[in-house]
């Protein structure tokens, strides 16, 4: 599915001599070209695949917080042209980065374009970097090229969320950042929003109503992990595809791929506190098939279905023995003289509930 753009124009944040964030304005929209529609189109797959995404909505607390959501509204209205409105943003955006004492320069891109049915605002702060190539003549020649994969600071309004209803509390996406920039605390202060929705939480709840679920069904083992295989495959798929989980779809997933008695969806709806729909979380659902863990030096991880054949676990000894290793672990170990057999023992499995192995 292609995107197309409606409305794009750039702005430049650049430091001055004397060190002061200043932000110069563009005073026209770009015209809307094949190669326009490629970067948005590379933008948007690229915002879609991040994981790390946190929601929120418009607080309509204080006056300052609400500049900019008053700004987006006249532009919506048509009492003011797109150019005014990105001039705007981006006058708010360089405040709360001095704010915040983020040290950014870059090229702050605004960009209105639609996707499937829905149209979004993307604001982006990108990345202007140098790169070295060889023309025809063989000579070296310095280009500029913005780096669309790397984004970080980035945010998403889905304007037909916000018209069709307004108290939403997901219509504002960002992602939130490395470890240690507070990132979240930028974009609500800058749109004057408050977080609301948390992707994270709801998948987490999916998780736990999958297992109960399949308890409640008194699954054998096999058919437990074929349910969480189907439940990892559609996750997976959807993640792939840019969209987000539905409940309904899933359920449907279910019955047509398992001999199930009684409607997920009906088992979700009676006691769980979960959205019709909400993005997948790839960290989170590898725990659908997967066991990982990691402490004292140690990284392991392998699928579910291997436990209690390839892989046995003893609680007692608190021994993990594994038959049918890597090769190229099994090369690894037998270059130092570690093993001399198919078989590793590891005897310091890190527990996390100290029921499970992992």
């Amino acid at each position: 599915m292609n995107v197309s753009a409606t409305n794009i124009i750039l702005h430049s944040l650049n430091y001055n001599s004397e060190g002061v964030l200043k932000c110069k304005m563009r005073e026209g929209e770009l015209p809307i070209s094949p190669s326009i529609e490629q970067l948005v189109m590379d933008l948007h797959r690229s915002y879609q695949s991040k994981s790390n995404k946190a929601f929120a909505y418009f607080a309509n607390e204080g006056e300052k917080s609400q500049l900019f959501q008053r700004a987006l509204t006249e532009e919506l209205n048509g009492e003011l042209d797109f150019v005014g409105f990105s001039q705007q943003a981006a006058g708010r955006f360089v405040d709360e980065l001095k704010e915040h004492d983020f040290a950014e320069e870059g090229v702050l891109l605004v960009s209105k374009y639609t996707w499937t049915t829905s149209d979004y605002l993307l604001i982006a702060l990108l990345q202007n970097n140098q790169s070295i190539s060889v023309n025809e003549n063989l000579e070296l020649q310095v280009s500029q090229h913005i780096e669309t994969s790397k984004i970080q600071l980035v945010a998403r309004i889905d304007l037909t969320l916000l018209k069709r209803d307004p108290e939403a509390n997901r219509y504002i996406s960002f992602i939130k950042g490395r470890v240690g920039r507070k990132v979240s605390d930028f974009f609500l202060d800058f749109m004057g929003a408050k977080e609301g929705f948390d992707a994270k939480v709801q998948n987490e709840g999916l998780l736990k109503a999958v297992e109960e679920f399949c308890e409640k069904q008194e699954l054998p083992t096999e058919q437990k992990q074929a349910v969480r295989e189907v439940t990892s495959n559609y996750c997976k798929e959807q993640l792939k595809e840019g969209e987000d989980i539905d409940l309904s779809a899933l359920s449907e997933e279910f019955q047509s791929t398992s001999d199930l008695e009684g409607s997920f969806y009906d088992f979700v709806s009676e006691d769980y506190q979960l959205e019709e729909n909400f993005p997948a979380d790839r960290t989170l659902m590898r725990k659908l098939t997967k066991y990982v863990g990691t402490g004292g030096g140690m990284n392991i991880s392998f699928d579910q279905k291997h436990l209690g054949s390839s892989i046995k676990y003893d609680e007692a000894s608190d021994t993990l023995t594994i038959q049918g290793i890597p090769p190229n672990l099994r090369e690894q170990l037998k270059r130092d003289a570690l093993i001399d057999s198919g078989e590793l023992v590891i005897t310091e499995t890190i527990l996390d509930d100290g029921k499970a192995p992992f």
